[in-house]
């Protein structure tokens, strides 16, 4: 390993078996070659068994800050046990240098029957400190935790979020010179993110190298220097962020989502033709328009134009109507007429998002036209962590 490296993974396989039966025998087998001294051919699968992490190299450097991000089952947590030396490689080299804290598991190193205070001492120690570095540290640590009155309780009775709570306190205050976190953040409610978020940027001025798995891509794009995407065991580096959440991303769009969704292109006694999307691909603060084409056997008045966008991030990130949020009153009169939606500037928080827009007869009694439009964004926004909401939304209609 060279002097910049903190982490270096060279060629790194992990397999597992689906088939608890077969895992026993198989393990069986090898610990019995091993003892005859006949090398076990870990890189050759057998029946039942998969590839995990699947032929990966990677190099981190020191300080760095490297979000491992992927879809559930793709080997994240696989490649952060092995950086922790809970697994070993079945084939490949993995060294890393430095003291490591790790947040994998909720209460890993944990003993049920021990109290809050005990645990803290036997946690600590596993992860390198010692007492007096305990001591020393112990009142930022139970601060930090904030179980309150719970910290001479038996853990066997601390919720998941207290669980979080102090293990990552004493990951934290171990002074790591690598630190390892996994998804486990997410049970904690928002104060406690923001207050690990604040102590995570501590560590990063202090130098800390930081691997973090999350699904959430704002906390992602927001916080780290580079991102590895795994999938299916593979792995793929992307130096530019946004690029590596837009992959992210794409991972999920299948076949109906890469299409607009036509639900609804009409009702009784009236029809939408030539509806025309100005485009799916936007910049940051880019605005949309849908413009169509009507006809009904009678007049409309007082239709109701929804309007909704929904990103990788947020489910609700804007809804709104003509009537109750602009005072705008929307007719349609028998026969042809014509229709627009204009909605922006507006910035999404991911990658890819859809605009949903509906018409509803007056009180909302029939859906008359209800379609859902993919976006994708080109490029990363230019106000990180900024929600933009649109500032305009004209419906115009004319005979």
């Amino acid at each position: 390993m060279r002097d910049g490296r903190a982490i270096s993974i060279e060629r790194v396989s992990k397999k597992f078996c689906r088939s608890l039966r077969r895992s026993m025998i198989y393990g069986l087998g090898d610990v019995t070659r091993n003892a005859f001294g006949i090398r076990s051919r870990s890189e050759v699968l057998r029946p039942e068994e998969f590839w995990a992490v699947d032929d990966v190299s990677l190099e981190i450097e020191r300080g760095e800050t490297v979000g491992l991000i992927g879809p559930n089952g793709s080997g994240k947590t696989t490649l952060l046990r092995m950086l922790n030396g809970i697994f070993w490689p079945d084939r490949g080299e993995i060294q890393v240098r430095g003291r490591v804290g790790a947040l994998i598991a909720v209460g890993a190193g944990f003993h049920p029957l021990l109290t809050g205070r005990e645990n803290i001492y036997i946690n600590a120690a596993i992860l390198g400190m010692s007492r007096s570095d305990v001591d020393r540290n112990f009142d930022a640590i139970v601060e930090f935790a904030d179980i309150g009155d719970f910290l001479d309780t038996p853990v066997k009775h601390y919720s998941s979020g207290m669980y979080v709570r102090l293990g990552f306190a004493v990951a934290a205050y171990s002074e790591p010179d690598i630190m390892l976190v996994d998804e486990v953040l997410a049970v904690g409610d928002r104060g406690f993110q923001v207050k690990c978020f604040k102590r995570m940027g501590e560590l990063r001025e202090a130098g800390t190298t930081f691997v973090v798995v999350s699904h959430n891509m704002h906390t992602v794009a927001g916080f780290v220097d580079w991102v590895a995407l795994l999938h299916d065991g593979k792995l793929e580096r992307f130096d530019n962020v946004f690029d590596g959440v837009q992959s992210y991303s794409r991972l999920f769009l299948g076949d109906g989502d890469e299409t607009i969704e036509k639900l609804t292109s009409g009702g009784q006694g009236v029809e939408f033709r030539d509806v025309t999307v100005s485009s799916q691909k936007l910049k940051p603060g880019g605005s949309f328009s849908l413009s169509m084409s009507c006809e009904s056997r009678e007049a409309l008045e007082d239709v109701e134009v929804d309007i909704a966008i929904y990103d990788t991030r947020d489910p609700d990130l804007y809804h709104q109507a003509t009537n109750s949020a602009f005072g705008q009153r929307v007719d349609l009169p028998a026969g042809k007429s014509s229709l627009e939606v204009e909605i922006g500037p507006f910035q999404l928080h991911g990658s890819f998002a859809k605009v949903a827009v509906a018409i509803w007869t007056r009180g909302r009694k029939e859906s008359i036209f209800w379609w859902r439009i993919p976006l994708e964004l080109l490029e990363a926004p230019h106000a990180a962590g900024k929600n933009l909401v649109p500032t305009s939304f004209r419906v115009k209609a004319a005979e």
